[in-house]
C-alpha cells in the first residue's frame, strides 16, 4: 500500500473515493489523507499484504547493490519500514514524507524530514540509492519526479521503486481485482479509514503502461531500467542505475 508523496500544495482536503483527483487538488487530498490514516497505516499494511509487503522491501533494497555505508533516500518513507530495513543492512537512510502526519507515527526513531517528492531538500548527486514503496501513483507527474531522482542520485548509484500491479495470468489477475476491489476497502474501512481505503484501490488508474514507465526513466537518465513482478504480480520492482 502506498505512502504519501506528491508535488506540494497548501492545505488539505477529504479525499472522495469517487473521484480521482489531479495538480493540486490531489497533493492537498493526498496529503490530508495519509495524515488521517497514519495511526493504524502499518497494521493494515500488515493484514491486507499478508505481510508480504515485508519481502517486497527486503527485495527492492537487494535489489539496490549498494555497499554497506551507502547513502539512501526513502521517498514515500511513511512511519520509517524501508529506513528501518535500509538501517539493518547497513546502510544510512533518510526518509522523506509529504505526510507529517505519517512521520510524527513513526514508532521508532529514524532520520526523516517533511518534503516534497519533487523537489528534495538534497544537493545535485549526494546521495547512493533511492527507494519508495507504492506511491508513484499518489505522485502528479512521474517524468518530474523521475528527472529528481536522476539530480539528486550520483553516477552510478541506483533506485528501487515498488508499486502494485496486476498479475499477467487471467484467473490471478481476476481474483486479484477482486481482492483488491472489494476486499481491500472494506478491511481497510474496519481497521481505518472508509473513504482512504476506498480510493486506494482506485488510484492505481493514475499508473501509466509500464513499457511507458520504464521509457519515462530511461529518458530521465536510467538506461538500464527493468521491471520484475513479484508474488505473481501483485506487486512489481522497478530498479535502474543511473547513467554515468
Amino acid at each position: 500500500m502506498p505512502a504519501a508523496a506528491a508535488s506540494s500544495a497548501s492545505g488539505g482536503v477529504p479525499i472522495d473515493a469517487d473521484h480521482l483527483p489531479a495538480g493540486d487538488e490531489k497533493v492537498a487530498a493526498v496529503r490530508s489523507m495519509f495524515d488521517t490514516i497514519a495511526p493504524r497505516y502499518d497494521l493494515v499494511n500488515r493484514v491486507m499484504t499478508f505481510r508480504m509487503d515485508v519481502g517486497w522491501r527486503r527485495q527492492a533494497i537487494s535489489a539496490l547493490g549498494l555497499v554497506p555505508g551507502s547513502v539512501v533516500a526513502d521517498l514515500a518513507c511513511g512511519t520509517g519500514d524501508f529506513c528501518h530495513e535500509l538501517a539493518r543492512r547497513g546502510h544510512v537512510p533518510l526518509g522523506f514524507d509529504l505526510s507529517f502526519g505519517m512521520l510524527a507515527a513513526a514508532p521508532r526513531p529514524f532520520p526523516r524530514a517533511q518534503a516534497d517528492a519533487l523537489r528534495l531538500p538534497l544537493a545535485d548527486g549526494s546521495i547512493d540509492g533511492v527507494t519508495c514503496g507504492f506511491a508513484l501513483r499518489n505522485l502528479v507527474e512521474l517524468e518530474p519526479f523521475f528527472a529528481e531522482l536522476a539530480r539528486v542520485v550520483r553516477p552510478g548509484g541506483r533506485i528501487a521503486l515498488l508499486e502494485v500491479a496486476e498479475p499477467p495470468n487471467p484467473v490471478l489477475r481476476f481474483g486479484h481485482g477482486v481482492y483488491f476491489g472489494k476486499v481491500v476497502p472494506v478491511v481497510g474501512g474496519l481497521l481505518s479509514d472508509k473513504a482512504a481505503y476506498r480510493y486506494l484501490p482506485k488510484s492505481v488508474a493514475y499508473l501509466p503502461d509500464p513499457t511507458e514507465m520504464l521509457d519515462m526513466l530511461r529518458r530521465a537518465g536510467f538506461a538500464d531500467a527493468k521491471r520484475r513482478l513479484l508474488s505473481v504480480g501483485i506487486s512489481q520492482l522497478i530498479s535502474a542505475t543511473r547513467d554515468r
